[in-house]
């Protein structure tokens, strides 16, 4: 690379080792994002490009939002820590009471974590801990989904279904876990909104509750909308089957909603836009606009009043063994509750909503692309799937250098193309990237 090309890129970049990353190939032509405000970003080479993945699913607020800078920055100098364990400050109580305003009615007790991450692997052992609390601890088993993304920890990647993953790490991950088959049937493509044929799919959870018994599965875990894999839409019905097959068996159901949480699908949580409420929640991302990390889980009622009932230990002593140093921290629960604020004065989830139609048409219109082989999508997410090129992946990566060398960014999992713009987007931004999207896998069929 040329010097000209490599302003403000540090000196080596050999140190860093990049996440989900190749990074051999990455150093030899680094893509380096200097600057962000609304919609654009700006990379080192001064190249402005339109954020078309709100970063990873995490700025649907928009980049350089004063209102979260500058909460942060007062909270840092007025507290800039506070222990979790048996202490804690007045802001994250407060947070905790707004988000359970927004969350389905009874899921209102709040649990601070780092991450989507930390925040599944949280539900997990909240599921172990609400089923002993009940004398119920012969459960042990749990169900996710192929084509689920969960996170990375071990938990998280046990429960997730993305084979590399998986692959990567067979040999620590968490025994007794089983995998429903994913949702995307080959009559769904093209298909807006949620597809009308494949409810039937919800039956593989009542079929390893037969053969591993339900009363050994403690949670099934699935993400409403899977969104790292290309944003797979759940089947009329699917979801409400689910439900009905975990309280059949008192399985627990988490609802992953780190990506579809906050707006995504035009609701606040993706449960209450298909009408079916689990046990739990998780989310992420958004819930901070990705300022500063935080998860949460999401719990009901019942199930923390059974933890904290059952619990015979003797004074000053946690009735659940589980938390983090940064659980709740000063700064992130200030850029949440700035976020708050933010969702309500600006009506976020109806702009989205009303959105929506607008963005899924212009997606649609994309179908014509000879690469192009599927197009799937609800609300403000979209994943386009290209035609595999030679090996699984390198359409994807190669599609994805493409669009953001002609001006729209975003993030490619496979061969599918994660589509998910800002909130604040008006419809001459939703045009913006579609065309760029046009340009840039248009170029791609070309090379």
């Amino acid at each position: 690379m040329s010097t000209s090309n490599r302003t403000n890129i540090p000196n080596s970049l050999n140190e860093h080792w990049m996440p989900f990353t190749d990074n051999k190939t990455f150093k030899k032509n680094p893509r380096l994002i200097t600057d962000a405000k609304g919609v654009y970003l700006t990379n080192h080479q001064g190249k402005k490009m339109i954020d078309a993945s709100s970063g990873l699913f995490c700025n649907p607020l928009g980049h350089g939002r004063k209102e979260i800078t500058e909460a942060v920055s007062k909270q840092l100098e007025k507290l800039d820590y506070c222990q979790p364990f048996n202490q804690g400050y007045g802001g994250s109580f407060e947070l905790a009471t707004r988000i359970a305003k927004k969350t389905p009615e009874g899921i209102n007790r709040i649990f601070y974590t780092i991450c989507g991450s930390t925040a599944v692997e949280t539900a997990i052992k909240i599921a172990i801990a609400y089923h002993r609390a009940k004398g119920d601890s012969k459960r042990f088993r749990f169900v996710g989904r192929e084509r689920g993304y969960h996170g990375m920890n071990i938990g998280a990647t046990t429960v997730g279904g993305m084979i590399n993953n998986v692959k990567t790490f067979a040999s620590v991950l968490m025994p007794g876990v089983q995998h429903m088959r994913h949702t995307h049937l080959p009559e769904h493509k093209f298909v807006k909104g949620q597809p009308d044929t494949g409810v039937e799919m919800a039956e593989d959870l009542e079929r390893i509750a037969m053969n591993f018994g339900g009363e050994n599965i403690a949670a099934c875990i699935v993400e409403p909308i899977a969104g790292s894999t290309g944003t797979l839409v759940p089947p009329k019905g699917y979801l409400k089957r689910i439900r009905e097959i975990c309280d059949k068996h008192g399985i627990l159901l988490i609802f992953d909603e780190v990506i579809t949480g906050w707006g995504r699908t035009g609701s606040a949580f993706a449960s209450q836009e298909f009408g079916v409420t689990p046990d739990m929640i998780t989310m992420a991302k958004a819930t901070t606009n990705g300022v500063i990390p935080m998860g949460v889980v999401a719990v009901k009622e019942e199930m923390y009043d059974a933890v904290l009932d059952s619990s015979k230990n003797p004074e000053g002593t946690p009735e659940l063994f589980h938390g983090y140093t940064y659980s709740g921290i000063p700064a992130a629960v200030a850029a949440g509750l700035a976020v708050q604020d933010i969702f309500d004065k600006e009506d976020i989830f109806n702009r989205a909503k009303e959105m929506s139609p607008y963005f899924q048409d212009g997606l649609h219109t994309l179908k014509d692309l000879k690469e192009v082989v599927s197009i799937r999508g609800y609300g403000m997410m979209g994943g386009i799937e290209m035609k595999m090129k030679e090996k699984p992946g390198k359409a994807g990566f190669q599609t994805f250098k493409h669009c953001y060398d002609a001006g729209v960014n975003f993030k490619n999992t496979g061969d599918s193309l994660i589509i998910a713009p800002q909130f604040i987007c008006e419809k001459k931004h939703i045009d913006e990237i579609i065309n760029k999207l046009r340009t840039g896998i248009t170029n791609y069929s070309k090379s």
